[in-house]
C-alpha cells in the first residue's frame, strides 16, 4: 500500500522521512520541487499534484502551514476521495475548520483524521514527537500503525476537532513559557547572574520545562533558530484566543501575549524565529543574553523507537 505525503516543510519533511526510513512506500508532493527531490532520490514516488497523490494512495497525510493551505489542498483532493480513502491532517489548524472538512470528506465516503504533532522539529526528525489524534475509535485504530512510526506517544483525543483544540492549547502554553523565560534570563543577567548558571538553576528546579530545555539553549547560544516562526506562533495563539472567546472564557494573559507577539513581528518581521523575542528585552537593556557552550541547533538524543498509544487515566 502506497501512502501519500503532501507538504514537505520544516516538520512535514521530517515526518515523511520517518515513514520512508521505516519501509513505508511513499508518494510525495510539495509545491517546491526541491523539497521533493531528496525523497525521490531515496526511492519515493513523485506526485504530480495533491489530486494525483489522493488518486494513487489509500492513505494521504498532509502537513501544511495554515488552515488556508489545508483548505486549498483538500479542495484539490476531494474529487478523488471515495470509500477506502483516508486523509490524515497533521497540520495545526482551526478546530472548526477541520470538523467542517471532515464532513466534506465523509460525504464522499472517505474518512478524515486529524493528527497534529507536538514536541519540536528535532523530535519530529527522530519519530519521538507526540501525536494527538482526533477520529472515531475504529478509525484511530486503523491508522495507529502509521502514527506509531511518526510519533513516540500517540493520544486518542476523541472525535475530529478535539485534537486541534488541544494542540493550539499546548502551543499557547509553550509561547507563554517562552516569553516568561525571556524575561527571567534577561532579568537575571541584569542582576549580575551568570547566564549559564541561570540556565542550570532553572533546569534543576520547579521552574524547569520542555521549552526551557530546548529554546533557552538556542537563545543562549545566539542561534535563535528553533524552526518556528512568529507568524505560525501568532496563528496558533490566535486560534486559542478564538476558542476561549467562543466559550466566553475571559482570558487575561492571552491578549497580552498576542500584543507582545505583534510587537515582535513589527520589530523583526512576521517570519522571524520565535526565540528572537528575547531581543525585545536585549535592545532596551543593552544586554546580550548569551553564554558559551550551548548548541546552535537542537538534536534529539533519545534513541528512535516505535511509538505507542497513551492510555488516559480514568477513575472508577
Amino acid at each position: 500500500m502506497t501512502t501519500g505525503f503532501i507538504g514537505l516543510g520544516a516538520v512535514g519533511a521530517k515526518l515523511a522521512g520517518n515513514l520512508h526510513r521505516n519501509g513505508i512506500a511513499l508518494r510525495v508532493f510539495d509545491l517546491d520541487p526541491d523539497k521533493m527531490a531528496p525523497f525521490v532520490e531515496a526511492g519515493a514516488e513523485a506526485g504530480l499534484s495533491a489530486l494525483d497523490v489522493m488518486e494513487r494512495c489509500e492513505v494521504v497525510i498532509t502537513s501544511l502551514p495554515s488552515p488556508a493551505a489545508s483548505e486549498a489542498v483538500l479542495a484539490q483532493m476531494l474529487p478523488a476521495m471515495r470509500p477506502g480513502k483516508t486523509w490524515v491532517e497533521m497540520s495545526t489548524t482551526d478546530p472548526e475548520v477541520i470538523v467542517a472538512q471532515a464532513g466534506q470528506v465523509a460525504a464522499t465516503g472517505g474518512v478524515a483524521v486529524e493528527a497534529p504533532v507536538s514536541g519540536g522539529c528535532h523530535r519530529a526528525a527522530t519519530g519521538n514527537i507526540s501525536v494527538f489524534c482526533g477520529a472515531p475509535r475504529a478509525t484511530f485504530e486503523a491508522v495507529l500503525p502509521l502514527l506509531t512510526i511518526l510519533g513516540r506517544q500517540v493520544l486518542h483525543t476523541g472525535e475530529v476537532g478535539t485534537a486541534s483544540k488541544l494542540k493550539v492549547m499546548t502551543n499557547y502554553l509553550a509561547t507563554a513559557n517562552l516569553l516568561t523565560l525571556c524575561e527571567a534570563l534577561t532579568t537575571m543577567q541584569a542582576a549580575g547572574l551568570d547566564a549559564a548558571t541561570t540556565y542550570e538553576a532553572i533546569r534543576i528546579s520547579s521552574g524547569n520545562s520542555f521549552v526551557h530545555e530546548t529554546e533557552s539553549q538556542l537563545i543562549l547560544s545566539g542561534s535563535r533558530d528553533v524552526d518556528f516562526t512568529l507568524d505560525l506562533v501568532m496563528k496558533d495563539v490566535g486560534l486559542f484566543q478564538q476558542l476561549a472567546e467562543a466559550h466566553d472564557v475571559p482570558l487575561e494573559l492571552s491578549p497580552q501575549i498576542i500584543a507582545m507577539l505583534r510587537d515582535g513581528q513589527a520589530r523583526f518581521g512576521s517570519r522571524a524565529q520565535s526565540d528572537r523575542m528575547i531581543e525585545r528585552l536585549e535592545e532596551p537593556t543593552g544586554l546580550s543574553v548569551r553564554a558559551p557552550g550551548f548548541p546552535l541547533e537542537l538534536v534529539d538524543e533519545e534513541p528512535p523507537a516505535r511509538g505507542a498509544e497513551v492510555v488516559v487515566r480514568r477513575g472508577g
